[in-house]
């Protein structure tokens, strides 16, 4: 029996030596050549500012050129697909929104590199801003609360735009009929410019949206800011109150946060972990992502794939809630 059990152990040991040593020439390797970071967003967004920020202070300690690569298209799906599917060598990082890493999954549950868990690895909460609620300055509403009894009084009426089924300015419209217990009506439009455009112009009364893209807007007099969704005021808008103030379960931080394909050597997390960390150190990334409305966070690998695993459930609640679907 004793032998049985060496004989075993020999030959499953004998199994594994290749895996391991392939994953210390690799690790000893790293990188290699260049380093990819996807991005399933147009150019000019603020994911993708953050990411051109942080690539080349990554490069510098790397020694290898880090290179922001944007592949748009159907929700983000064309973008994580293609990253789950890249070899698990570190040399290509997802860097995703919310809306592709906590909201994909569940309104697209089933298909191929969309189960985190599953597919892809954690390495860091990148950063996080919440969202400002703004109304067109015909909406006789001074606050949310006054927003929600004149919703009140206009069941089905009061119309909300956003960039798009399923992302998370819907969401955000959703979870606050929920909680509100208002009847609203969601109108999609193809991007953020689009929605604040018939925002301004009144053929929606309000949306949740970034501070960069309301902000300009906001200024103008063009629209009134009404609350803002985060756990703390803005610093760029303190005198705008907090949703959770009138409704205190109300909290929308959108996020961004970067993943490598699962089987990626945990020396080579743990290594870009730490380069993506000293990227947002650097004092000319923290002032311009301030600028734009950007809390930096740079969490380890294990507490963003706990962070992943909350906001799933979280909003697997709201999408089934709100009977979201997406086809």
């Amino acid at each position: 029996m004793a032998g049985s059990t060496t004989r075993r152990a020999f030959v499953l040991g004998a199994g594994t030596a290749p895996l391991l040593l392939r994953g210390a020439m690799a690790q000893a390797g790293f990188p290699s050549r260049p380093i990819r970071i996807v991005i399933g967003f147009p150019p000019g967004g603020g994911i993708d500012i953050l990411a051109r920020l942080m690539a080349p202070k990554m490069a510098e300690r790397l020694g290898q050129p880090v290179v922001v690569e944007n592949r748009p298209g159907a929700n983000g799906l064309i973008a994580t697909q293609g990253v789950a599917q890249s070899e698990p060598d570190g040399h290509t990082i997802f860097f995703g929104t919310t809306g592709n890493l906590a909201v994909n999954p569940v309104i697209y549950a089933g298909r191929p590199g969309l189960d985190v868990e599953r597919d892809f690895a954690a390495l860091s909460l990148v950063a996080s801003l919440p969202f400002v609620l703004v109304v067109n300055p015909s909406v006789p509403a001074k606050s949310l609360a006054e927003l929600i009894a004149f919703a009140k009084t206009r069941p089905g009426e009061i119309l909300f735009g956003s960039s798009g089924n399923g992302g998370l300015p819907h969401l955000s419209g959703e979870l606050l009929s929920l909680q509100a217990g208002i009847t609203t009506r969601h109108v999609p439009y193809r991007g953020s410019a689009p929605a604040f455009t018939d925002l301004i112009s009144g053929q929606v009364q309000f949306v949740f949206d970034a501070l960069a893209i309301a902000q300009p807007h906001i200024e103008s007099g063009k629209l009134r800011a009404l609350a803002t969704t985060g756990p703390k005021r803005m610093a760029a808008l303190p005198d705008v109150p907090l949703a959770k103030d009138t409704l205190p379960s109300f909290e929308v931080v959108n996020w961004y946060g970067m993943v490598v394909p699962t089987g990626t050597p945990a020396a080579i997390v743990t290594r870009l972990h730490q380069e993506v960390a000293s990227a947002l150190r650097q004092p000319d990334v923290a002032e311009r992502a301030a600028s734009l409305g950007l809390d930096l966070v740079g969490s380890a690998p294990e507490q963003f794939a706990a962070f992943q695993r909350d906001e799933i459930a979280k909003w697997g609640g709201v999408i089934r809630a709100a009977n979201i679907k997406v086809e």
